[in-house]
């Protein structure tokens, strides 16, 4: 049989969609953060440490005559890539109080107030340890939870752990991060300039403006969140929260509702149907203009139907996950480490302030305070899911990951050496936290009910 474009194009999908899934896979997104941290910590630690750094320190940046705006590759990684990230985490946020298992106030009662305790509890044992060290500003650093790394740890259980544990770990670390998010708002940044905030106040004002008048075009609120970000950049507060912003006034509602899709798309497929029969010499639709056409208002009909928040949450997905969290990982997880350096970070008050408040403050606090939740009546947790589960699930909190390193950089930025200690610390935290969530969670057994 003669070979065809369509049977070409046929055998390129059946190679291309395994591996669609494969990079889909939440296990896999984390391996390679993991590889990522790996390779970073190898050259960091190799006679080509010196280029590595160097090759952080590449200045990029823009110039108009004589004014010029540069920075070097890995802070725009930090302030300009990672308000991707935070956008991302925006929409998921908003997609979870507005329609996910957090909507109600018995599901969300236990998984919010976990992750008070996942706040409470680790910021307080790091300050406890920093009382007089001179590194108490950096209390932030175990607070934060990295979403991906525990949940792609969590999926190494296969089917031996159950679903809710899913939902309640991803809301937790959303919850998590977002108070994550509020401590860099609030305690680090810069010295505020007025002038600028006032640019990035009335930005904000801009994008709940369009929001409520329906603008849905992506392009008007990258030019919004571009124009945020700078603001913001100059103002003295983290660029990166301009990702939150704009994520919060994203539209989450459709231009129109489903029975409009079901009636409009009746009539076109009505019709797209009517002009295939007219011409069933020719199988190729780009012989026939208005079958063409009937096609891309199809398309328009079901984008007006579905919600940008939905579309652009999907979209980002994969970019964020393959390239814009490894690059982060690879530029800001290589730091120096030897057999002393790793024994000294637990002495440092600095560096044990980061470990025991990642992995036991998270233990700990997450648990028990879903504890008392529940004690007092105030929520459930979801079906399937126990207590015994959720210790585990505190453990895994413990993996703070890109979050972690993050609040470091700002923490410490002016302070390399104590840069190096953090950065170590929760490297080291990360890897007990996941190991021990692991092996915890392998040994618990599925339940059907939410028992306490």
């Amino acid at each position: 049989m003669p070979l065809t474009p369509q049977k070409i194009e046929y055998g390129f999908e059946k190679l291309y969609q395994p591996f669609q899934s494969f990079i889909s896979n939440q296990i896999t997104l984390s391996v390679l953060l993991i590889f990522c941290v790996i390779l970073a910590l190898v050259v960091a630690n190799s006679p080509y440490a010196d280029h590595y750094e160097a090759f952080k320190a590449i200045p990029i940046g823009l110039s108009w005559g004589e004014a010029k705006f540069e920075m070097s590759l890995q802070l725009w990684v930090n302030e300009a890539f990672m308000t991707y990230f935070f956008f991302l985490l925006g929409l998921e946020v908003k997609r979870e109080l507005l329609v996910g298992e957090i909507r109600t106030l018995q599901r969300l009662a236990p998984i919010a107030f976990a992750a008070l305790g996942g706040i409470l509890f680790p910021a307080s044992i790091y300050y406890a340890l920093n009382l007089s060290s001179g590194y108490g500003h950096g209390w932030g650093i175990p607070v934060a939870t990295d979403t991906a790394l525990a949940v792609g740890i969590l999926a190494l259980l296969g089917k031996g752990i159950p679903s809710a544990a899913f939902v309640f770990l991803t809301a937790l670390a959303i919850i998590d991060d977002l108070g994550a998010i509020l401590v860099i708002a609030l305690f680090y940044s810069d010295d505020i300039s007025l002038p600028y905030l006032a640019v990035a106040a009335a930005m904000t004002l801009v994008l709940t403006a369009m929001n409520l008048a329906g603008i849905r075009r992506p392009s008007a609120y990258l030019l919004a969140g571009i124009v945020l970000w700078v603001a913001l950049h100059g103002s003295g507060l983290h660029s990166t929260l301009a990702g939150i912003i704009v994520a919060a006034a994203v539209p989450a509602r459709g231009k129109r509702d489903p029975k409009w899709l079901v009636e409009k798309g009746r009539k076109l497929l009505f019709r797209f149907d009517r002009l295939h029969r007219q011409n069933k010499e020719s199988n190729q639709i780009l012989e026939d203009q208005e079958q063409h056409e009937v096609v891309e208002y199809l398309q328009k009909a079901a984008e007006k139907t579905s919600t940008p928040l939905r579309r652009w949450e999907k979209v980002l997905e994969t970019p964020v996950a393959l390239f814009i969290l490894p690059l982060f990982a690879l530029t800001n997880a290589g730091v120096a480490i030897d057999t002393e350096s790793l024994t000294s970070v637990w002495l440092h008050p600095l560096g044990a302030g980061v470990i025991f408040g990642l992995v036991i403050g998270k233990a700990v606090g997450i648990p028990l305070f879903c504890w008392l939740t529940m004690q007092l009546k105030l929520g459930v947790l979801p079906d399937g899911l126990s207590l015994r589960h959720v210790v585990g699930i505190g453990m895994l909190g413990g993996v703070g990951f890109t979050m972690s390193i993050f609040i470091s950089s700002l923490g410490f930025s002016e302070d390399p050496d104590a840069l190096l200690v953090a950065k170590t610390a929760v490297l080291l935290a990360s890897f007990l936290a996941g190991t021990l969530g692991y092996l915890w969670l392998k040994q618990q057994p599925a339940t059907n009910g939410s028992e306490c």
